[in-house]
């Protein structure tokens, strides 16, 4: 066990480096020429094109070298080298003119940025908007972000792009050499690069989310080889918690999946066990797997006790905690991809045949059909949850899902060529499955900036925390930002992170460590927080009738009270725009307005500046 977990480790960190290194070469490279936008200009898809046909060249050339058992570190690199590069140029090479990652600073990017924000301003597991209270959300993917940002001397949000990409390089380098010790070196290249292509496209934009995806299907391979083996399988388990407490760490929807789908598997070799060794037999699986989830458990901790102690000293959350009240469409219907017209819906039609074909024979195709079918659990799950009122977001596991059949259809394509080479002409069947699978490769890839435009052009118009817009059209008020933010250090004379903000532009909270009084929507609050609470107290404030009444609002308050507003001006006063949560309705959100008359504001406490469309108030 241990040499095999060094062997693991031995050639994870030099993948590790090369993967960092042919990103940072990539992104200063692109930094290096000032690009047309992406949304004005077919100028960066050419030489995205470009590089995706160079990198998938080097994969190739690895993926040969491991086929004539050159299994050297010229092979490794090569593929490695290409695996990060393709990674680099499908995302950076569309990118390269604008400093936001895919949907610039909008929608859950937004909340996103923030916590990166505020974890760069300080490694503690704050909470990304409310002061003096713990992370709800898993922080280990924006903790990372914080110190890589800190270390480089960048802001959050600047280190957002090239931490991302980096990130999802990385992740697809380590799948290559998890794979490469479950199956034949140059099949463990074909299908990472096959996982990878399809992660990018569907998951890419939820950047902390893609590595695990990237590496699911592997560790599920792993996962079933050490729970349905009954002494040689430690070594597996260990890695399979080392992974699930990465994930717990990282991303709490996919953790739980993850878990379910491995707890799923201990069930299922446990019963296989009971019924071929007797049922005393069926403990092992289940203590292998409960041995996996303490791993995980303690792993989880390291980001999950400040927010678990603080509940048990404080009791049970307040209202408001609302992440899963979400339904869109794609949620109400079981996914089945392999039915799409396209070239993804045909890999996955073809893994599916794989899953069903070889599923008494094959551990591969066992652990793959046993990730997809906790798929359509999962999904059958959140639909019958509806009707308690709540979901388990199944439709964001849609990246998952598609990694496993992707994997799969690479395996069903390797073994029906190989049955074909073995009746017909080896060499000519040999040929045309390689100019197949190369064209179908070079299909795919150059559509991915086709499927992420829409997070493509949002990341061109919005204005960054800079005060630019990519596209070099006039900004949005985001470009006041600087100004209300050296305003802000002025008048309270603190640093923003002892600085609670009353405002609905969050994202001046995503560009700057201020603390907010109230988050975005309720579907981002910190349980612990109460918003609706607080989005009632806001109401209550618009409706008081002088300073007097305001000032002793605030000071008592159940929650450390702002001490500064920032509002839009409005004829009839300061105005803040909020949500609600509306769920089961779909948009899942009403907008609304609060209007705070100006004399509220018009006493010596109070010190009011204009900024662009933006009144900012301190509290003196």
């Amino acid at each position: 066990m241990v040499r095999r977990s060094g062997a693991v480790l031995g050639e994870a960190a030099p993948a590790t480096v090369s993967a960092i290194a042919v990103t940072a070469i990539g992104l200063t490279g692109f930094a290096l020429v000032e690009w047309p936008a992406f949304n004005a200009s077919n100028v960066t898809r050419a030489l995205t094109t470009v590089g995706q046909a160079v990198t998938l060249a080097l994969v190739v050339a690895g993926y040969l070298l491991h086929r004539r058992r050159q299994h050297g570190w010229p092979a490794r690199l090569l593929s490695w080298t290409g695996l990060a590069g393709f990674v680099t140029v499908t995302l950076g090479m569309p990118l390269a003119a604008t400093k936001l990652y895919l949907f610039g600073m909008s929608v859950d990017q937004e909340f996103r940025t923030e916590f990166l924000t505020r974890l760069t301003d300080s490694p503690a597991l704050h909470d990304m908007t409310y002061a003096e209270l713990p992370s709800f959300y898993p922080a280990g993917w924006f903790w990372v972000g914080g110190r890589v940002a800190d270390l480089l001397g960048m802001s959050g949000w600047a280190v957002f792009k090239p931490y991302a990409i980096g990130g999802i390089a990385v992740a697809a380098v380590l799948a290559s050499v998890l794979w490469s010790r479950l199956i034949r070196a140059d099949w463990a290249v074909l299908v990472t690069l096959a996982s990878t292509a399809v992660v990018l496209a569907y998951g890419a934009p939820e950047a902390y989310g893609a590595p695990i995806a990237l590496l699911l299907p592997p560790v599920l391979v792993l996962a079933w080889g050490g729970l349905h083996r009954p002494a040689s399988g430690w070594a597996a388990i260990d890695g399979t918690g080392l992974f699930l407490g990465f994930a717990a760490i990282s991303y709490t929807l996919y953790f739980a999946f993850a878990g379910f789908a491995v707890g799923l598997m201990a069930l299922l070799a446990a019963v296989a066990a009971g019924r071929t060794s007797g049922w005393r037999a069926a403990a092992g699986p289940l203590l292998r797997g409960a041995a996996a989830a303490g791993i995980a458990g303690t792993i989880a901790l390291t980001v999950w006790a400040p927010f678990l102690i603080y509940l048990l000293r404080h009791g049970r959350p307040g209202s408001g905690g609302t992440a899963f009240h979400y339904l869109p469409e794609s949620g109400a219907e079981l996914p089945l991809p392999m039915l799409r017209f396209d070239l993804l819906g045909a890999l996955c039609l073809l893994g599916t045949g794989w899953l069903v074909a070889r599923a008494t024979r094959s551990r591969r195709a066992q652990a793959l059909g046993i990730g997809v079918l906790a798929c359509y659990l999962w999904a059958l799950a959140s639909m019958a949850a509806t009707a308690a009122g709540t979901t388990l977001l199944s439709f964001r596991l849609e990246p998952i899902l598609l990694a496993l059949l992707a994997t799969a259809g690479v395996f069903g394509f390797v073994e029906i060529t190989r049955a074909l080479r073995d009746s017909f002409d080896s060499v000519r069947v040999g040929l045309v499955a390689a100019v197949v699978g190369l064209l179908g490769a070079i299909g795919f890839a150059q559509h991915i900036p086709t499927v992420l435009k829409p997070e493509i052009d949002t990341a061109y118009t919005d204005t960054d925390c800079a005060g630019q817009r990519a596209d070099r059209r006039p900004p949005g008020s985001a470009a006041d930002y600087p100004e209300i933010d050296r305003m802000l250090r002025e008048q309270t004379g603190r640093a923003p992170d002892r600085t609670v903000l009353l405002t609905a532009d969050t994202g001046f909270l995503a560009c700057y460590p201020y603390f907010g009084f109230q988050a975005l929507t309720s579907h981002y609050a910190n349980p612990l927080a109460d918003f609706d609470g607080r989005a009632a107290a806001i109401a209550d404030w618009s409706e008081l009738s002088g300073p007097d009444e305001l000032v002793r609002a605030l000071d008592t308050l159940p929650w450390r009270a702002p001490d500064a507003f920032l509002f839009r001006q409005n004829p009839t006063g300061y105005t803040l725009r909020l949500a609600q949560d509306v769920y089961p309705n779909d948009p899942n959100v009403r907008r609304y307005t609060v209007t705070f008359p100006k004399q509220l504001f018009d006493d010596p406490r109070f010190r009011t500046s204009t900024v662009g469309p933006f009144v900012l108030v301190v509290r003196r």
